[in-house]
């Protein structure tokens, strides 16, 4: 069915076909996909609105920032167990990891995929260059997911 002329999604083709607007990763754009345990850094082989995803690394990380996630206590997360400071310097950990691949220019663009706790920690630990480069952010848990469905979860966002 065809778009209406005043909504701003119409007119995106794709293979020559008119459709709605999806989230454009641009061709070798770089996916941080993280939750609070694992990162893995992938890259776009294929095009912006139809993503093709392959494996570039898998950085083992020294979460070593404990201060992460201080805000994040109360005593209701606390007796429950719903924070736990591991996973959130895990988050910032893989932002400080980014933080240095975009300042020295390894990163030229990026989009970030995490679970909304680990999302939020890892914002708070963006350095102005990475979020210069950030082309979107997906607060889903993606992790252990094989990379055509994480590529179809960035098409339909």
């Amino acid at each position: 069915m065809p778009l209406a002329r005043n909504d701003p999604r119409a007119g995106v083709l794709v293979d020559g076909k008119e459709r709605i607007a999806t989230m454009k990763l641009p061709h070798n754009a770089h996916v941080a996909v993280v939750d609070g345990n694992r990162f893995m850094l992938l890259r776009n082989t294929g095009k912006p609105f139809e993503p093709t995803l392959e494996k570039v690394d898998q950085p083992e990380l020294d979460p070593s920032n404990f201060s992460a996630g201080v805000r994040h206590q109360d005593d209701a997360s606390q007796r429950s167990g719903a924070t736990d400071l591991n996973e959130l310097a895990h988050g910032a950990a893989v932002s400080e990891w980014l933080n240095a691949k975009a300042v020295s220019g390894d990163l030229k663009e990026l989009m970030v995929m995490a679970d909304p706790k680990t999302l939020g920690e890892m914002r708070r630990h963006y350095h102005s260059e990475l979020e210069r480069i950030l082309v979107g952010e997906i607060d889903k848990t993606v992790t252990g997911e094989p990379l055509e469905k994480i590529a179809k979860v960035i098409a339909e966002s």
